[in-house]
This record gives structure tokens, C-alpha cells and sequence, in this order.
């Protein structure tokens, strides 16, 4: 039986309901030994990040930090490609989703992996809740871990969690092989989910911040992600930085000394103007903080509210919206 730990996360007052992202095990079957061809391959808006089309019309961000590691497999999924039907085009969806047929996202799982040469690995997937919850394997689970975050140390997993806006965080240790995989929406941000899985990787497996190799996915950016002054509050409550990642840091409770003057009554005042939070640079913090050396650290300029031709979007597109997986694994030598 693997193991799976997971200790408790803490309640938190604003959890949504459980499940965004319902999961199951997917393992994809070996493929024929002929030749693989190339990718073509083009720089995305960072210096430092690569997206490469695979001869199955499968799109992927990878990180050439990661790539200098040949045991590491890696990737970033991205939109298009797949054999999905989402507004009249074809797409690589990745999430059980309401809107489409659990055959179709099986089928776009294991394009993905053959697309990363992740083929026979066991794709271990999260049922994701915003929580700070870290499952720990050293074999491939028999059922869901529920947590948003996993680390593992273990040849032939390939850890994954998904997104549509959220942030993907991958994590390698090239001096003792181990990676870790983890989904920072702002509940896990304001929880500090990446600290956390951090210091599980420190305990489970005597890593090292310092010698950790990291990259943060494609997320919503400051640009384009509001939230409420209340999110702002319980972040300013919480981190000395936080004024750092807002646009403005409000907290809904400032004076206004000309509430007279729009005729509402005490008590009735309209809602404080929303504020933007920008939760890459929330969790770039984290992990220099948690002592990850800046120099080791990418962090991808795309934003998945602005690139709709390449990215899913939950806050721009609703429930008809697609999952990214972010995955990241080890290969037996």
C-alpha cells in the first residue's frame, strides 16, 4: 500500500465548496519505439520560457532550468491542441469538467504526457480544494490524495495539479532527486501553501531550500485579477509584504469623509472598490523567503485572463472554461 501523508489543513472561514477539480488515477500506456520527431519551437514572453508545438498538436511551456536535468520531466500545459470541443475549436483540457466527456480529457491526459516523453508513468493528479494540504508519496496511490499540494521522491510519478487562473508551482531538488508540484490560489497563498511544502520537503527528504530549483507557471496576472478589499485585509494581516502585491492596499475600512454626499444612509454605503492582487509575485516572496535563491527561480510572464488564445481562464470564461496541469515527475535511470 503507498504511503500518503497528509496531515490536517487548518479551517479556513471562506473555503469554497470541496472539489474543484475532481480527479482520478490516469496512467498512460507505452508508446511505439519509433523515431520521435522534433517540436518546433518559439520563445514565449519571458526570456526564460519556452513553448514547444509536438508533432500531436500538443502545446507545452517548459523551463530550460528544468530541462538540464535529463532524469526531470516536466511541463506546463497550455490550451490548444487535444481532442476536446470548446467554442467550436479543439482544445487540451485537462479537468474532468462538467462540459465535457470524461473520454475526451483521458485521451488529451495521455497526448500530454507523450508530448513531455512522460509515456508508462503514473500521472498522479490532486483532488484540489484551496487548502494547505501536502500529500507525500513513495508509490503510486490506489485512490485521490484530497490536498493542492505533492511532493514525492519516487521514479516513474509524475505529480500534477491543475489550473485555470491559479498558480502552478514546480519544485525540483537535483542534489537528492525530488520534486514537488503544488496549486496556489489566494486561500492557499494566504495559508502559505508553497512555505509549507517547503519545509515538507525539508523534513521528508532533508532537502534544502537553498539548493531547490523553481518555476511558477502561467497564472492571472496583477493586471487582470480583482479581489475584494477583504482579501486584501486578511493578506495585509498576514505578510509584511503584502502592500508589495496589491495595486493599491485597501482594506475596506478607510474614512471616507464625504460619505454624506452620496445620500446613503449609515450603514448602506456601497462596497469598497475592488483592488488588484498579484499572486505570482505573492509566491515569488514565498519562496525566497522559505530561502530558495532568486537566481534558481522563474517565472512566467503569461497571463491567463490576457491569452485566451493560449490559456483557460475560469475568471474570463466560467464554467465553460478548461484545466491546465502543470506536472512534474521523475524517470527510473
Amino acid at each position: 500500500m503507498p504511503t500518503i501523508k497528509s496531515p490536517p489543513a487548518k479551517p479556513f472561514k471562506q473555503r469554497p465548496a470541496l472539489g474543484d477539480y475532481t480527479e482520478t488515477i490516469v496512467t498512460s500506456p507505452k508508446t511505439s519505439s519509433g523515431k520521435r520527431s522534433s517540436p518546433n519551437t518559439r520563445k514565449a514572453s519571458h526570456p526564460g520560457e519556452l513553448l514547444k508545438t509536438y508533432p500531436n498538436g500538443v502545446t507545452v511551456l517548459q523551463v530550460p532550468s528544468f530541462q538540464k536535468f535529463p532524469w526531470l520531466v516536466h511541463g506546463f500545459s497550455t490550451s490548444p491542441g487535444g481532442v476536446s470541443s470548446l467554442h467550436s475549436k479543439k482544445v487540451l483540457n485537462l479537468g474532468f469538467t462538467e462540459w465535457d466527456d470524461r473520454a475526451n480529457v483521458k485521451k488529451n491526459r495521455r497526448l500530454f504526457l507523450a508530448a513531455i516523453q512522460a509515456e508508462g508513468l503514473a500521472l498522479t493528479p490532486l483532488k484540489q480544494f484551496h487548502s494547505d494540504v501536502v500529500c507525500a508519496f513513495d508509490s503510486a496511490p490506489g485512490a485521490i490524495c484530497n490536498g493542492d499540494a505533492s511532493i514525492t521522491r519516487t521514479p516513474d510519478l509524475v505529480l500534477g495539479i491543475q489550473t485555470a487562473d491559479c498558480v502552478p508551482v514546480l519544485l525540483v531538488d537535483p542534489k537528492i532527486r525530488a520534486v514537488a508540484a503544488i496549486h496556489a490560489g489566494w486561500r492557499g497563498t494566504l495559508q502559505r501553501i508553497v512555505e509549507k511544502t517547503i519545509g515538507r520537503m525539508v523534513m521528508e527528504f532533508g532537502s534544502r531550500p537553498s539548493d531547490l530549483v523553481a518555476a511558477i507557471g502561467p497564472a492571472i496576472g496583477g493586471c487582470c485579477y480583482e479581489v475584494g478589499t477583504e482579501v486584501a485585509s486578511a493578506f495585509h494581516s498576514q505578510f509584511t509584504q503584502a502592500s508589495e502585491w496589491f495595486d493599491e492596499l485597501r482594506t475596506g475600512d478607510e474614512p471616507n469623509p464625504l460619505q454624506w454626499l452620496n445620500q446613503f444612509p449609515p450603514g448602506h454605503q456601497p462596497r469598497p472598490k475592488n483592488v488588484r492582487l498579484d499572486l505570482g509575485k505573492a509566491n515569488r516572496a514565498q519562496l525566497i523567503n522559505k530561502g530558495v535563491r532568486a537566481e534558481n527561480l522563474f517565472v512566467s510572464e503569461l497571463c491567463t485572463s490576457c491569452r485566451p488564445d493560449l490559456l483557460f481562464s475560469y475568471r474570463k470564461d466560467g464554467a465553460e472554461s478548461g484545466r491546465m496541469m502543470s506536472v512534474i515527475g521523475i524517470r527510473a535511470d
